[in-house]
């Protein structure tokens, strides 16, 4: 029994580490391409999944000020993109949603590390 649950709880990592891994790679795409070196890593990276967490953080966050600046744009009237502004939004907001799904895998995948058994 003890040995299926350590199964379901490495299948559950991999997939969350999978899930950050795709949200660090979205946020390279949205970071300036001169901060990566060879292999496709941010300089410094480790690799490690606080790091790729962090960087998809940092990625929903540069999202969220784009739209916003788009929005603000188009608000005060110094662009006519009402579309492009919309989508960068939606864009922010649904990068945002799928962060939250993702730490609330991790921390339920924490919370059944905690109760297992010794």
């Amino acid at each position: 029994m003890a040995q299926e649950i350590a199964g379901m709880i490495k299948a559950d990592l991999a997939a969350l580490n999978n899930a950050a891994a795709d949200l660090a790679n979205q946020a390279g795409a949205i970071a300036p391409a001169a901060q990566f070196g060879a292999g496709g890593h941010a300089a410094g990276q480790s690799g490690g999944f606080a790091q790729a967490m962090s960087n998809a953080v940092a990625g929903v966050n540069a999202a969220d000020q784009a739209a916003s600046t788009k929005m603000a744009d188009v608000d005060a009237g110094r662009s006519d993109d009402l579309v492009g502004a919309m989508l960068a939004s939606q864009e922010a907001s649904l990068s945002f949603s799928m962060l939250m799904q993702v730490r609330n895998k991790v921390m339920g995948a924490v919370d059944d590390l905690i109760k297992l058994p010794l």
